[in-house]
């Protein structure tokens, strides 16, 4: 749990399958939990509901927002969110992902570049950052004056998120890493859907790298 002030952001880490292109492998995503001590949205509802609920621990739930539309960041909303009544937001370029999964049942609204959502003393700006899929998004904000991006599958400690199965694109990744990312303050840290954090300056020198590497 990282405590600013009176804003909180909590991780909660669930274990589940990923699934795509007809193969299926266990990985551990970071839930981010992002508010105070009585309001929070949640990003990437992964899992488990139960253990997700648990950690809201009673607050109230504004919105569950998914930062693409990937089984293993979404596989949970729907049970959450008839759990905590709350809205499942999520960019509509994801929609054929989401309907892998979610046949019957859309998401509640649709997020879009540059949308502000609120937070308890603050707001977090949407960044459509497309390349791991085509609607995926960062979340950015100031928690009491310190920056933070929730980057999703977009940006990792080491280089981009993957783009080796349907629906992502190497260097469209790039594009939205150097054009909505990397402009970023240098200091901001980033929460990432998997794994550790790390920050937007740590990552930026390497970016010439990942161009090279191709992957």
């Amino acid at each position: 749990m990282t405590v600013s002030g009176g804003q909180r952001i909590d991780r909660v880490i669930t274990r589940g399958e990923f699934t795509l292109d007809g193969q299926t492998f266990t990985v551990d995503n970071n839930v981010w939990l992002v508010g105070d001590e009585r309001t929070i949205v949640v990003i990437d509802a992964a899992h488990d509901p139960s253990i997700i609920e648990a950690a809201a621990d009673g607050r109230r739930v504004t919105m569950i927002i998914a930062t693409h539309g990937h089984n293993d960041h979404i596989n949970a909303a729907a049970e959450l969110s008839d759990r905590v009544h709350a809205p499942i937001a999520l960019h509509p370029d994801d929609t054929a992902l989401w309907r892998q999964v979610y046949p019957q049942r859309s998401p509640d609204s649709s997020l879009r570049d540059g949308q502000i959502i609120p937070i308890p003393g603050g707001e977090l700006r949407v960044l459509h950052t497309p390349g791991h899929s085509p609607g995926g998004v960062c979340l950015y904000g100031q928690i009491n004056g310190d920056p933070v991006l929730f980057s999703g599958d977009t940006l990792f400690r080491g280089g981009p998120g993957a783009t080796g199965r349907s629906f992502s694109d190497f260097p469209t990744i790039l594009a939205s890493i150097r054009g909505k990312l990397l402009s970023l303050p240098s200091e901001t840290v980033v929460h990432t859907g998997h794994g550790d954090d790390t920050t937007i300056g740590e990552e930026a020198v390497d970016y010439d790298d990942w161009v090279r590497r191709g992957h």
